[in-house]
């Protein structure tokens, strides 16, 4: 009977990361990159970005913060982007600007995700008060759109870039909370999960090793769409002059100092805004193709 149970877990264990699955999923993404023009065009438009941001310091044509005379000049050859009202080059603004809305559009999400995904993996497979406790404090938070309440906790940590990253951690995890403990509830009674428990399999095996893997696909998805909500979160709060230091350049800074000249300087607000967008377009479209290559039923 012993052996019987250990031929089930390790049959389990081999089936959840197996190799098939590997090659399918591998299979899916080279068919989505031939096939999916958008998911193709938006992950070169990322890259491009995350190099752009990296990189900043050496291609952008000139200081984020040199102010010249050359005021509210529109695009030229001299400024592909034109200047703001200080003189600054507008390109050279938007480039910098790039590392830190790419910074809080990629860590928030990330914290986000690893201390959701903790949550939930304890109040799904423990349950009881363990659930109870954490579903409580959820549901109070799912009560409030995302956006107030980091809002609300930049307003008591006050304005700054890891002030804005910790609150937009604490407004999105528990949307990867809830998807976590959803999936747990689902898998935690499957037949390769209890074989694991019959055999002695500790908790932490079963949860990142069996359980965590197998709600992976969800979890991935979300985290594509957390993205796209931080950088927007982030440019809303620069908006509204709760970000970083209003010094350093952000897309939501730049286009909130363009409130006051978009009559007479169109190009203050059509390129971080354009910017913004093509950013959040192609994070969405990349986790539509996500969502493609882990459907199980496709």
């Amino acid at each position: 009977m012993t052996s019987s149970v250990d031929a089930s877990a390790d049959s389990a264990h081999r089936g959840f990361a197996g190799s098939p699955v590997r090659r399918q999923r591998e299979l899916r993404w080279l068919r989505i990159l031939r096939n999916d023009a958008k998911a193709l065009a938006s992950m070169t438009v990322l890259v491009v970005f995350v190099i752009t941001a990296i990189l900043a310091p050496v291609i952008a044509p000139y200081d984020p913060n040199a102010q010249d005379f050359r005021i509210l000049q529109p695009p030229s050859v001299d400024h592909w982007a034109g200047t703001d009202d200080l003189g600054r080059d507008l390109l050279s603004r938007l480039m910098y600007g790039a590392q830190i809305s790419l910074l809080v559009g990629i860590a928030a999400p990330l914290l986000a995700l690893i201390l959701g995904v903790i949550m939930g993996l304890l109040a799904g497979y423990y349950g009881g008060w363990v659930d109870t406790v954490i579903m409580r404090y959820i549901d109070l938070q799912w009560a409030f759109p995302n956006f107030i309440i980091a809002v609300y906790l930049v307003a008591i940590f006050g304005a700054g870039l890891y002030n804005v990253i910790i609150a937009i951690t604490l407004a999105f995890l528990d949307d990867f909370a809830r998807i976590t403990r959803g999936m747990v509830l689902s898998i935690r009674e499957k037949e390769y999960v209890l074989a694991a428990r019959a055999v002695g399999y500790p908790d932490h095996a079963i949860l990142f090793r069996q359980i965590l893997p197998n709600s992976a696909a969800p979890i991935i998805v979300q985290a594509t769409v957390c993205v796209a909500s931080a950088i927007l979160a982030e440019a809303s709060l620069s908006f509204l002059g709760l970000g970083v230091d209003p010094a350093t350049p952000t897309w939501g800074a730049i286009l909130s100092d363009a409130r006051s000249f978009v009559s007479r300087a169109w190009w203050l607000a059509i390129f971080p805004g354009l910017t913004i967008t093509v950013t959040v377009l192609s994070v969405n479209f990349l986790g539509d193709a996500l969502r493609d290559i882990f459907d199980v039923q496709e």
